[in-house]
């Protein structure tokens, strides 16, 4: 039972061993890359480098429609106090002197 405990621990820290990859599996995986790819790798390059530009677009391009919609909520949120102070004081006001009625719940019974 303690070997199967002492297993357990230390299954996490074998995880940990895994880090960033070294120079040598760098290399190995730009050949692989150059005889996968050959003659075609600066196309792929070039299309790989359009298509993060692009993403880039989008992303700022939402950015831009999230602040944009963030300036008109405030710029309304700053036109409602003035028309509600144009608005006549209540006609009704509340008896401070007078008792809340609490209500029935079915349950109380």
């Amino acid at each position: 039972m303690s070997t199967l405990f002492s297993i357990a621990i230390e299954a996490p820290s074998s995880l940990a061993l895994v880090g960033m990859p070294g120079w040598l599996e760098i290399a190995v995986l730009l050949i692989i890359g150059l005889l996968i790819f050959g003659k075609r790798l600066p196309e792929v390059g070039r299309n790989l480098g359009k298509s993060i530009v692009e993403f880039k677009k989008g992303i700022k391009g939402i950015g831009d429609e999230i602040d944009a919609e963030a300036d008109r909520s405030s710029s309304k949120k700053e036109e409602e106090p003035s028309k509600s102070a144009d608005l006549p004081p209540a006609k009704v006001t509340p008896d401070p002197a007078k008792e809340i009625e609490e209500a029935e719940h079915p349950l109380d019974k």
